[in-house]
């Protein structure tokens, strides 16, 4: 293995009082992390500017109406789709109240003008919603409104001795007019999560051109879904199901640039396309991922090899790590590496195992953003024990460029 093309230097690493778990990081707004823990902690991190120096800082945010001694599972944040403003926190929590364990949405946001970014305001401004099944993953995506615009709602998958997790309460509206979230039938907005063979936990959607969206999920029983669906209605286009033998950690959909062979025999210059794709990981088998899945749906498998000797894989990421216009496939396990899989796109494309990383306890959640504002951007790795935070190292850059060039 070429260690020499790992890429990043770490910058810092913040120990957390508790551990997370694989639903504890969200990206908030554009330069800060929020990390949740399970003895009711929310951490927030950021860079700022301390004596002339840009510095990391981790600091505990107090969220109201969270018992200190609850168990968060599960955290996200967004932006408020324009017109609006303001970021929005949810988070999921368990509370022991000796005799049961009662679990909890509270949804975040603050309609003062001025306060709308700010999470010291926000952490005050909070919804209690009592939930009636565990939760899991709370995730969230727009959805197109009758009147052209978009509005951006969260999903919250959970556990239901039925095996019904997005039934009823587990999907949550913003309204405008009330300042409030608000319950919708999931079948108005999301025809294509009902009927769901098991507990999902974990949920990923793609808005697409023409009003469509993509939308996967894995189940616990190892059930993988996907549907096309055209929003206005919304309608039902086509899906797919696969099964594995072992509980999915992650769907992720991304796109892919791919180089369609010539038509001429003249030798046409070939075309760049780009295609949809859906990678799937489980806790015991390989990583693997299913090429130009609008087409295809299911029926294009690519493993990724090896990915299944360091245990489970609990996180994933898909982005361009060098800068060459071609996405890599990074993956987090329970084993402690962090592996880099690049994508070589001649004949019929590849996954190649470019790179992997031993960390010190195991990788539960990793972000990809621009932390200190200079343009590039940064790894935020959630473990077991803290937060590392891993920069760019451009001599290494230079190599691994050269490097991709020159094979």
């Amino acid at each position: 293995m070429l260690r020499e093309l790992y890429p990043f230097v770490e910058d810092s690493f913040s120990r957390f009082p508790s551990q997370s778990n694989i639903y504890g990081l969200c990206q908030a707004g554009e330069q800060e992390l929020l990390a949740a823990t399970l003895k009711g902690k929310v951490v927030c991190f950021r860079y700022q500017e301390l004596q002339q120096k840009i510095r990391p800082v981790a600091r505990e945010v107090q969220f109201t109406y969270i018992p200190v001694d609850a168990e968060i599972v599960s955290i996200d944040a967004f932006n408020k789709s324009p017109p609006n403003r303001g970021l929005v926190v949810g988070i999921t929590f368990i509370k022991d109240s000796g005799d049961k364990a009662t679990p909890f949405l509270n949804i975040y946001c603050d309609y003062e003008p001025g306060s709308e970014f700010n999470l010291e305001s926000i952490a005050q401004s909070c919804l209690n919603l009592e939930l009636q099944f565990t939760p899991f993953q709370l995730y969230h995506t727009e959805v197109q409104c009758d009147d052209g615009g978009s509005e951006t709602v969260f999903l919250l998958s959970g556990h239901d001795q039925r095996i019904h997790p997005l039934q009823g309460g587990q999907l949550w509206m913003s309204n405008a007019s009330l300042h409030q979230f608000e319950e919708q039938p999931v079948e108005r907005l999301f025809p294509e999560l009902q009927q769901l063979p098991s507990n999902v936990l974990w949920l990923d959607m793609l808005s697409l051109a023409g009003s469509r969206r993509l939308s996967a999920f894995g189940c616990q029983n190892g059930c993988v879904g996907l549907a096309l669906v055209n929003q206005t209605g919304p309608e039902v286009l086509q899906s797919w199901r696969v099964q594995f033998d072992s509980p999915i950690s992650t769907v992720l959909l991304f796109p892919l640039s791919c180089q369609t062979e010539p038509h001429q025999p003249s030798g046409e210059t070939s075309m760049l396309l780009v295609c949809y794709n859906l990678l799937v990981t489980s806790t015991i088998e390989m990583a693997v991922v299913y090429r130009d899945v609008q087409e295809c749906g299911l029926s294009r498998s690519m493993y990724l090899s090896e990915s299944d000797q360091w245990d489970a894989v609990l996180c994933a990421l898909v982005i361009d790590l060098d800068f060459d216009g071609q996405k890599e496939v990074l993956l987090g396990t329970y084993g402690q590496e962090l592996l880099c899989y690049k994508f070589h796109p001649a004949g019929s494309g590849q996954f190649q195992l470019q790179w992997r990383r031993s960390f010190k306890s195991p990788l539960l959640s990793i972000i990809y953003l621009d932390l200190t504002g200079d343009g590039l951007k940064e790894l935020a790795v959630l473990t077991l024990k803290g937060l590392h935070i891993l920069q760019v190292c451009i001599r290494k850059l230079a190599s691994l460029l050269l490097f991709c060039i020159s094979t």
